[in-house]
């Protein structure tokens, strides 16, 4: 698991924004890096892999599947998970309630 998303699960594992979060969780074909099944949210990730154009368009293939199944995709780039992360989990705390 690359850090960004080992920093991050260490902070939302084991209910610690109050709900459970599974990593690597499959919804149809496309797997998401983190999900909380009981608010229907998928997380993902972005490093530098996701800004080359074949990722960008397999990203908004998988978004666009996610959303016409009903969920809103929450994203963040590697950079905030490693310099802002009070914010994002500011952001995924507001989610979840």
């Amino acid at each position: 698991m690359p850090e960004p998303e080992r920093r991050l699960w260490r902070h939302i594992r084991g209910r610690q924004l109050g709900v459970k979060f599974r990593r690597q969780h499959g919804i149809g074909i496309f797997i998401v890096d983190f999900y909380c099944s009981e608010k229907h949210l998928p997380i993902e990730l972005d490093g530098a892999s996701h800004f080359t154009e074949e990722a960008q368009l397999y990203d908004r293939e998988r978004s666009e599947y996610l959303q016409d199944v009903g969920l809103e995709v929450v994203r963040f780039t590697n950079a905030q998970i490693m310099n802002e992360l009070d914010s994002v989990l500011q952001v995924l705390l507001h989610k979840v309630q």
